[in-house]
């Protein structure tokens, strides 16, 4: 038996309905299912989180740091505790599998774990001056209320990683989660609350692009870190400098595996597989290329194969389940679309349909699709961000050009070189223009205590995740010590 939680918005320390139209968030798994129900915020809520944030700012930011590490250390514990009940949540109400929701869960606390232990370390410099009596010192300081924006795909861990660092180096947040994932977003806020921390602190507000853009447009921000698509990163990238305002985006990848000659080729398929299907091809990260070495491809397409066809696709909270569905009905049909024309564009490696009975015969499902792209015009698959369990292969016939066809896009997040030489794998991370190199391990893939992010047309602004956090969350001031 499932329940339909109450979606409602988290503003000045309190929980309140919001004002807009009412709206469902679904189980893509079986929409029929009400995960949960509420009223979206407006830009009148928006305004009354901002005015709350800008309340909260001075009071927190004076708060010493190891007391805002304690708040975030009892989150923590918080979310672990409910690791459990809320994995099951998270997979029911985005469609990760339910030992991936858990797991996500688990990384979240991990994370504020790490950002919590940020306030026992270094935060300035100290330089000599050729000024007799004097000291310089670089000091930070938090860069005042910052505006975030996170997407679907990872719902705890995401706000996680821009949340934490916010708020353990002093910033106040008004904060909107995507669509699809308010509740894993109430249950963050909810660890946070419980937690201790200050009213006005932490704002969230849910709902359609509208909130985004009011968050965005607000003239009481002073930063704004958002995760989302190269194309509206780059418009709010773009209004934000005009007003000044610092941006850190997150945005778009095409991220491609590269199976060398030498390549252990059962390792490279189940890490290929691993980086293309699980999640549903759903992670900004995930494998959407290969590029193969001739020599090696029929049998590393083999091996692929196998391993897609031994994934089991259905609900994500069932028992085996191992590429659950996307998030939503637009998506699932802008991916079958793109499969359909692909069929009739490139060579058929494996792409079956998804067909499902029972309460999940109207899900969002998509079955993971290989398909080997001709070289001449490779086409959507080799291009376009499909979010989704659909990989185009190519085939070369030496390192370099594998090189080559790795850069051939607009994007740069992540990507995988399988080999089992030193020389070409350091020639990979030298050559290869990403943010992210994985040798022998899956594309999508990051650790928290190093930095994260794109390049190209995948990022804007300063990295995340690690010390990288603290060069956009805190601005530095320059200080001439002197006595009298």
């Amino acid at each position: 038996m499932t329940t339909t939680s109450e979606l409602r918005h988290y503003v000045g320390g309190e929980w309140i309905d919001g004002h807009g139209d009412v709206y469902d968030d679904v189980n893509p798994s079986i929409p029929t299912d009400v995960v949960a129900r509420g009223r979206s915020a407006t830009r009148a809520d928006v305004d009354a989180a901002y005015r709350a944030a800008r309340a909260a700012l001075d009071g927190w930011r004076r708060t010493p740091a190891r007391t805002r590490s304690r708040v975030l250390l009892g989150a923590a514990d918080v979310i672990t505790a409910h690791r459990e009940a809320w994995g099951r949540e998270l997979a029911r109400e985005e469609g990760k599998t339910r030992a991936e929701g858990v797991a996500e869960v688990g990384h979240a606390a991990n994370i504020l774990r790490f950002a919590a232990h940020q306030a026992d370390t270094a935060s300035g410099e100290v330089y000599e001056s050729p000024t007799p009596g004097e000291r310089i010192l670089v000091v930070r300081r938090p860069v005042g209320v910052v505006g975030a924006i996170t997407p679907f795909n990872f719902p705890i861990s995401i706000p996680a990683w821009k949340l934490a660092p916010a708020l353990v180096w002093g910033n106040t947040v008004v904060w909107k989660p995507a669509t699809f994932v308010p509740l894993l977003a109430i249950r963050f806020a909810q660890a946070l609350e419980q937690a201790g921390l200050p009213a006005g602190v932490l704002n969230l507000v849910s709902g359609d692009a509208e909130v985004g853009e009011a968050i965005v447009a607000h003239p009481d921000v002073d930063a704004v870190t958002f995760t989302g698509s190269t194309r509206v990163g780059r418009l709010i990238a773009s209004q934000l400098a005009a007003r000044g305002v610092p941006f850190q985006g997150e945005l778009g990848g095409k991220n491609a595996a590269l199976v060398l000659e030498d390549a252990d080729l059962d390792l490279a398929a189940e890490n290929v597989a691993i980086g293309a299907f699980l999640a549903a091809g759903q992670k900004c990260t995930a494998t959407s290329r290969v590029v193969v070495h001739e020599k090696v491809a029929d049998r590393f397409l083999e091996l692929l194969a196998e391993r897609a066809r031994a994934m089991t696709v259905g609900d994500a909270l069932a028992d085996g389940t191992v590429v659950g569905p996307l998030v939503d009905a637009m998506a699932r049909d802008r991916v079958c679309a793109a499969i359909a024309r692909a069929r009739d564009h490139a060579r058929v490696v494996h792409a079956p349909d998804a067909e499902m009975t029972g309460s999940s015969a109207e899900g969002y499902f998509v079955a993971p699709s290989i398909f080997e792209l001709p070289s001449e015009d490779p086409g959507e698959l080799w291009t376009e961000e499909l979010f989704g369990p659909v990989v185009g292969v190519r085939r070369v016939a030496s390192t370099e050009e594998g090189i080559a066809l790795v850069n051939d896009s607009e994007y740069g997040l992540s990507t995988a070189v399988f080999t089992t030489n030193l020389s070409a794998a350091l020639r990979a991370v030298e050559e290869i223009r990403a943010g992210v190199v994985h040798v022998n391990s899956p594309s999508a893939g990051a650790d928290l205590h190093v930095p994260f992010g794109g390049v190209r047309a995948s990022a804007l602004g300063p990295k995340e995740q690690g010390v990288a956090a603290r060069d956009f969350f805190t601005e530095t001031a320059t200080v001439y010590l002197r006595g009298q």
